[in-house]
């Protein structure tokens, strides 16, 4: 098994999100190996992390965010479809989202990103934002 080299902080008790994690998940353990961590924002895991990487839990609420874990560019944040882009490369399936990531449709891709965050983020602490009692995911 390799070391991490991306992570995904991700909001557990949203079910498309958990769903999203659980696919990302089944296929690290098929093809990548351990290349990705997933962290659920309600976790002790991403408390700790908010020291190294100053991702506040309601930020992280507003839109997805990941971590750059190895190369030059390690600590690095990154945050909407950018979190996608690279959590799927890692996992060899880079290609599924390298059209978000053109030139053109970039900007297309990441607004539509951005509504449904916000969206998103609004019907959740309407719902007074249950966290889950057991992390599914780190």
């Amino acid at each position: 098994m390799s070391e991490a080299r991306f992570e995904i902080f991700i909001d557990a008790g949203c079910g498309l999100c958990s769903r999203e994690a659980r696919i990302m998940a089944r296929l690290d353990q098929r093809r990548a190996g351990g290349r990705l961590r997933l962290t659920d924002i309600g976790s002790p895991r991403f408390q700790q992390t908010t020291a190294e990487t100053g991702l506040t839990f309601d930020t992280a609420m507003r839109s997805i965010h990941g971590r750059i874990l190895a190369g030059p560019r390690a600590g690095e944040l990154v945050e909407g479809n950018e979190v996608f882009r690279r959590g799927y490369d890692v996992l060899g399936w880079g290609w599924l989202w390298a059209p978000t990531g053109w030139p053109l449709l970039r900007p297309v891709f990441d607004r539509l990103y951005a509504l449904f965050a916000r969206r998103r983020y609004r019907r959740r602490m309407k719902a007074g934002c249950p966290m889950p009692t057991t992390p599914q995911f780190g």
